[in-house]
């Protein structure tokens, strides 16, 4: 169980970083990385690291599908984890 968390935290990691190096590029006025790319990495597992890199980068904060859509994952996110751990004695 100690590496489900692990594998968890870092992949927050990696999706909080996406969502830096996406505001890098706008910037800099550089090829960006797909809104679609973006959504997806925060439904998969990465809502937390999505919502951190989208306060701490002040990136996607006026498109509503980011400021709904995002936090929306995150809870999605929660609720999987609830019922994976959870529900029924969970997995772990």
């Amino acid at each position: 169980m100690k590496y489900f968390w692990i594998a968890l935290g870092v992949w927050n990691l990696i999706v909080f970083f996406v969502y830096g190096l996406d505001k890098l590029k706008a910037k800099k006025d550089m090829w960006r990385i797909p809104e679609k790319t973006l959504l997806l990495l925060a439904f998969l597992m990465g809502g937390l690291g999505a919502v951190l890199g989208m306060r701490v980068f002040h990136h996607k904060t006026k498109h509503k599908i980011f400021t709904i859509g995002v936090p929306v994952c995150l809870l999605l996110n929660l609720a999987a984890l609830y019922l994976l751990l959870f529900y029924k004695g969970g997995v772990f």
